[in-house]
């Protein structure tokens, strides 16, 4: 007995595809974090390299995502993001629930 509307289909296409290249970009570069003292009266700064996004609009965006999470300033050097204060914690935290995994 043949059942009204019952559609059968081939699920094995979805599950074969392949993540977007950016995903295993993010997988693949090597982030460094580090904190440094410098600039006047030896104030500490994080440094963020190696985020591997070449795109400035969206490092941008990125930027100010990481400024609103650890609650401080910061800015864009080239492809670095330079955050005032020991951030270091709170940046891991904060790239590992944006998708980056290597820090």
């Amino acid at each position: 007995m043949k059942k009204k509307n019952w559609i059968e289909f081939d699920n094995q296409e979805n599950i074969c595809q392949e993540k977007p290249e950016e995903d295993n970009l993010k997988k693949i570069i090597k982030i460094n974090i580090s904190k440094q003292k410098k600039g006047k009266k030896g104030k500490t700064i994080t440094l963020i390299k190696g985020l591997g996004i070449t795109n400035q609009t969206e490092v941008k965006e990125l930027l100010k995502k990481i400024k609103v999470f650890c609650g401080t300033g910061g800015n864009l050097i080239g492809e670095d993001i330079q955050l005032q204060g020991d951030m270091v914690k709170k940046s891991i935290e904060f790239l590992r629930n944006e998708g980056f995994q290597n820090l």
